[in-house]
């Protein structure tokens, strides 16, 4: 039966297959980083957390008189020359502090529901607008579900809530995991992640009207064990995704 073990900054989540904790302090959002365990191998995630969610973007390069502090770098190794302007923020991962949550236990499972909203924002655009995201934890599965909504109170025609899908890697050369596997891409072993590069250098995904594919997988296998995967089930609502190494695997979607 799915429980939730309730600490002072940590739900603790346990099913019959997996164990994962959810943070409502610190590092926030998604499943907290190492937490993720599926009990029949023994395996864990390998990067900093599982769906962890940032800030709102939209395509585009900032004008001259964007203020120094809502300027979006890009241009370099980490981000590629990949134009974009942030919308709201901040970062919430690493900014927001502390996140309310809403816990559901229903029979064989579990839901952890938490929400933010955004109090900075780039001119023209005012702050205001609301993230929720619900992971919900089935008995009987070696998987979870996770639902993101942002309630906009700007205007914008491309908005982009930038994340991590399933979630980087951390590594020495490919000590930690085989392969990476992405849909539009095949699979990639684990010494092409040597040495860094760009987002925009090696597979990266844009949204092409014309061919929306039928899925959009990403993922990896972990040395000596199973994949871990994330699929998104709405492949419409990809933008972008990329792929790239920073000093670990970084997978943004």
């Amino acid at each position: 039966m799915a429980t939730v073990r309730r600490d002072a900054t940590l739900l603790t989540v346990e099913t019959d297959c997996l164990t994962a904790s959810v943070a409502t302090e610190g590092y926030i959002s998604g499943v907290a980083a190492g937490s993720f365990m599926d009990k029949r191998t023994g395996a864990r995630d390998l990067g900093f957390g599982l769906m962890i969610v940032d800030f709102l973007l939209e395509p585009g390069a900032d004008t001259l008189d964007t203020p120094e502090e809502f300027r979006y770098r890009w241009g370099d190794l980490f981000h590629g020359n990949i134009p974009k302007r942030y919308v709201e923020l901040p970062q919430i991962c690493t900014q927001a502090g502390r996140l309310e949550h809403e816990i559901t236990e229903g029979p064989g499972f579990v839901a952890v529901r938490q929400w933010f909203t955004w109090h900075q924002a780039r001119p023209p655009y005012r702050p205001g607008s609301t993230w929720e995201q619900c992971l919900i934890f089935p008995d009987g599965v070696r998987w979870f579900l996770c639902h993101d909504r942002v309630t906009s109170v700007n205007d914008v025609e491309a908005l982009i809530l930038r994340m991590d899908m399933p979630g980087h890697i951390r590594h020495q050369r490919g000590d930690t995991f085989e392969e990476v596997y992405l849909s539009w891409a095949g699979s990639i072993p684990a010494t092409a992640f040597s040495e860094d590069f760009p987002p925009d250098a090696r597979y990266l995904y844009r949204r092409d009207e014309s061919h929306i594919p039928p899925r959009f997988i990403k993922g990896y296998e972990i040395g000596g064990g199973p994949w871990l995967m994330g699929m998104c089930l709405e492949p419409a609502a990809v933008y972008e995704s990329w792929c790239h190494q920073r000093g670990y695997v970084c997978m943004i979607h």
